[in-house]
């Protein structure tokens, strides 16, 4: 079943909206696992000239989804936390990896992390998801 998840999520990132919209493109995908990219973009920075957090956090949740679905399709994010560690710079490219750390019948727990090009971690994040029944 994941071979198949695996193909229709790496065959829908081109075509997703939001992806589209903000630009993030989809670097590697596997079994219980998932990395994306953004580069940032003006547009993206707050009233303080700071990357806005929920650009960070929607990188963060765009790649969890990615990776909880490939075991289970589909499957919905009932928790997110986010701890923004360092501000990117303005004109960074951001790397989010997420991991599957858990998964059972009723719920799928996962680890994420959000780095710049150069290694530097930004932020972390835990989410937890339940696989719905078709």
């Amino acid at each position: 079943m994941s071979e198949k998840n695996i193909e229709m999520l790496r065959g829908g990132s081109a075509v997703e909206p939001l992806w589209r919209f903000l630009g993030i493109q989809l670097v590697e995908i596997n079994e219980g696992y998932a990395k994306a990219s953004l580069k940032l973009k003006p547009e993206f920075l707050n009233f303080a000239g700071l990357v806005h957090g929920g650009i960070i956090m929607t990188l963060a949740d765009s790649v969890f989804g990615y990776a909880v679905n490939t075991l289970h399709f589909p499957t919905v994010a009932c928790q997110f936390n986010t701890h923004l560690l360092a501000p990117p710079m303005p004109d960074d490219e951001l790397f989010a990896e997420c991991r599957v750390v858990k998964q059972g019948k009723r719920m799928v727990m996962a680890e994420i992390s959000v780095e710049d090009q150069s290694g530097k971690l930004i932020a972390r994040a835990t989410g937890t998801s339940i696989p719905l029944e078709r």
